[in-house]
């Protein structure tokens, strides 16, 4: 992808947000990071979500071509990669919110709804949180996952 010029399907912008991370797998990576302080393949690789690893690496890998993620090398063990959310990742942290607040409402067993407190901040003020909510991951911490 780097070096490519992507081709969209149309200009639309509910196509290109599809185009870009409209796929499970981008989403849930982009929440274990927001959410849950993931940074490494593999605290990815360990969601409940079970993603393949040749699906994780190929979504990292475009992840970090789109802009969304930044890929760091550890600098203690050079086989080790750290991803980080971009401003263009961290801007995709609404999305994430609305989705949760979504699912609580249509979702009979959504783990939202064990967390009412978090839901309720959404629904009341969901800008407040949004701010919070980056500058805790820009931070290097997570909303349910504490520091990284």
């Amino acid at each position: 992808m780097k070096g490519q010029k992507r081709t969209l399907r149309s200009h639309c912008p509910i196509n290109f947000a599809v185009e870009v991370v409209g796929d499970k797998w981008s989403l849930l990576i982009v929440r274990d990071i927001a959410f849950w302080g993931k940074l490494t393949f593999g605290d990815f690789s360990g969601s409940k979500e079970k993603i393949a690893s040749n699906i994780l690496a190929s979504r990292l890998e475009r992840l970090v071509a789109e802009g969304i993620l930044e890929k760091n090398e550890d600098s203690e063990d050079r086989r080790k990669d750290f991803y980080t959310l971009t401003d263009k990742g961290l801007d995709l942290i609404p999305l994430l919110l609305e989705m949760v607040s979504w699912s609580e409402r249509y979702d009979a067993g959504a783990e939202a709804r064990r967390q009412q407190g978090f839901v309720s901040r959404i629904r009341k003020d969901r800008d407040a949180l949004n701010a919070e909510l980056k500058k805790r991951v820009k931070a290097g911490g997570s909303v349910f996952g504490g520091a990284a």
